[in-house]
C-alpha cells in the first residue's frame, strides 16, 4: 500500500468517526426476490450504454418509472452518475413525492453523492450489483458504503441488497477495454 492511499484510509476513518452515530441502524438489509433479478438486467442492460458501465432503472409497484446510465464524459458533468440520470429521468416525468414505495436497481453500490441523492428523494430500497470494494479495483471509489451512509442518516430508514449479478456487472469492466 503506498502513502497515498494509507493517508487517505486514515482520512476516510476519521471522517466516518465524526458521522453522526445512531442507536440503532437506518439500512435494513434484505436479500433478493425472484423479481429483483429482472430489473437489475435491466440495469445491466443500460450500463452497457454508459460512458462507464453503471446503470440504473427506478421501479415503483412492479414497473419501470425511469431508467439512467453514466454519462459524465459525452456531457461533461462528473455528477451524471446511472442513479443521478435515473432520477433527473424520473423527475422529469413525476412529482418528488413518487418516490416513496420505489425501488432503485443499479450496477454498482452508489458512491457517497448518489447514495446521499437516494436517501434525500426518499427512495425505499436499493438493490446493488457489484460492491464499492469490488468496483474499487477498475476506478477509484470513495470507500465509504451506502450501509454506512444509510446507519448515519437520522430521519430515514432504507432497504438495502447487494451483490445481485455483481460477476456480469464487473464483467462489463473487462469488455469495456
Amino acid at each position: 500500500m503506498d502513502r497515498r492511499t494509507l493517508l487517505g484510509a486514515g482520512a476516510t476513518l476519521l471522517a466516518l468517526q465524526a458521522l453522526p452515530r445512531t442507536s440503532e441502524a437506518r439500512a435494513v438489509l434484505s436479500k433478493a426476490t425472484a423479481a429483483d433479478e429482472k430489473f437489475m438486467q435491466l440495469a445491466l442492460d443500460q450500463a452497457q450504454r454508459g460512458d462507464l458501465p453503471f446503470g440504473s432503472v427506478i421501479v415503483g409497484d412492479g414497473a419501470v418509472m425511469a431508467t439512467g446510465h453514466n454519462s459524465t464524459a459525452r456531457s461533461n458533468d462528473p455528477t451524471a452518475h446511472g442513479e443521478m440520470m435515473a432520477i433527473r429521468t424520473f423527475l422529469a416525468k413525476h412529482r418528488p413525492d413518487a418516490f416513496k414505495g420505489t425501488t432503485l436497481y443499479t450496477s454498482g453500490e452508489p458512491c457517497p453523492m448518489c447514495m446521499g441523492a437516494i436517501i434525500w428523494c426518499g427512495i425505499s430500497r436499493v438493490v446493488f450489483a457489484a460492491s464499492i470494494a469490488e468496483l474499487a479495483t477498475h476506478l477509484g471509489q470513495i470507500d465509504i458504503t451506502a450501509r454506512q451512509i444509510a446507519d448515519a442518516t437520522r430521519f430515514e430508514t432504507i432497504d438495502i441488497t447487494g451483490g445481485l449479478l455483481a460477476s456480469e456487472a464487473m464483467q462489463l469492466f473487462a469488455e469495456q477495454k
